[in-house]
């Protein structure tokens, strides 16, 4: 029934269940292993991780497997190295490397990214698109699959130059800074041409736009340079009948409408943005993921994850197109009990 569900909400045809994803749960071993009997860890083979996740994904019935990230190294060392904070299970994806790639602004405002990193052959893109969609429909047959891009507009900036160096940019010259943020949208089209041609129907654009308290520059400049250039990287996905989702880290109540007019379907969303304002205005015409707080499973009991779920179930109970999910996703070091309190509540209260 998961993917009748999916593809009902995605289609905003209202299915008798809401349908629910979520972001990377799958990696929780402990978690996958409770609930699957399957013996799994971060020591495990891939296939043996693989086999689990997908029994995992199928008990607790997601109506979408959410998937970006098929070229998430597409900058190489070219980039600002940032460190990384602990994601994964035992920490397997940890750095605390710190390397500044870009050291002056002027350098900024001069920088030629076909010079830097050059053109993709547009074939072998398409195919990279293509492969990782049929690996997402092989590995998990039971859900509506996907692909998408993760450094799409300024995410793909934060990796170039790190938070530091970005901001100091937008300070020293904004107007040179919304050129250069059109230049990388310009290069970064061809990604989004392959991106139409392949087979996914519905298509993942994250772009990290706000922080947690909201916007980082000026609303004006969002919509001098950073929309407009969303809708450039948009376009090729529109036209070719794609169903677009975006998703952004923070909080973007503030650019909600500014979103929207960019002709997308759906919102995917942390509990920080306003979800119960996007239910009144966009819940009949969009889909919408979201968005139960990933601190109540981290840091509460049980009574406060049931009320977490029905705050999201009774939002999202008229909409539609509407999936149960945790904004942004549930960490490895969630405890198990939370989670499955948390499915027990997803359970009692999806039935329309």
């Amino acid at each position: 029934m998961s993917l009748q569900n999916g593809l009902r909400a995605l289609n905003l045809e209202m299915p008798d269940k809401i349908p629910r994803t979520e972001y990377s749960a799958h990696f929780h071993w402990d978690l996958v292993q409770k609930v699957t009997g399957i013996p799994v860890s971060s020591k495990s083979t891939v296939k043996e991780q693989i086999n689990a996740s997908r029994e995992f994904i199928k008990a607790w019935d997601y109506g979408m497997f959410w998937n970006i990230l098929p070229f998430g190294e597409i900058f190489g060392e070219q980039k600002t190295k940032m460190g990384h904070a602990s994601y994964q299970a035992d920490a397997v994806d940890y750095s605390n490397e710190v390397k500044n790639f870009i050291e002056e602004p002027e350098d900024v405002f001069d920088f030629d990214f076909d010079q830097v990193y050059g053109r993709r052959n547009s074939l072998n893109l398409l195919q990279g698109f293509q492969d990782d969609y049929d690996k997402m429909c092989l590995e998990h047959p039971d859900t509506v699959n996907m692909t998408g891009m993760y450094t799409t507009c300024m995410s793909g900036i934060i990796e170039i130059l790190g938070w530091d160096m970005l901001l100091l940019a937008a300070g020293v010259d904004s107007q040179e800074f919304g050129e250069f943020i059109k230049r990388y949208v310009t290069w970064n089209l061809q990604y989004f041409e392959a991106l139409a041609k392949c087979k996914s129907d519905v298509i993942m654009v994250h772009d990290d736009i706000v922080w947690g308290s909201g916007a980082f520059l000026s609303p004006d400049f969002y919509r001098t340079y950073i929309f407009p250039n969303h809708k450039r990287l948009l376009a090729p996905l529109l036209e070719s009948g794609k169903k677009v989702l975006f998703t952004s880290d923070g909080n973007f109540t503030r650019f909600i409408d500014d979103i929207a007019g960019l002709g997308i379907h759906g919102f995917v969303m942390e509990p920080c943005t306003d979800m119960a304002y996007i239910c009144e205005k966009y819940g009949k015409s969009h889909v919408i993921v979201g968005n139960a707080d990933t601190h109540a499973l981290l840091y509460h009991d049980k009574e406060y994850i049931e009320n977490e779920v029905k705050r999201c179930m009774q939002l999202g109970r008229s909409c539609p197109g509407y999936f149960l999910a945790v904004g942004n996703h549930i960490p490895p070091n969630t405890p198990v009990e939370a989670c499955l309190w948390y499915q027990e509540f997803y359970e009692k209260y999806s039935r329309r």
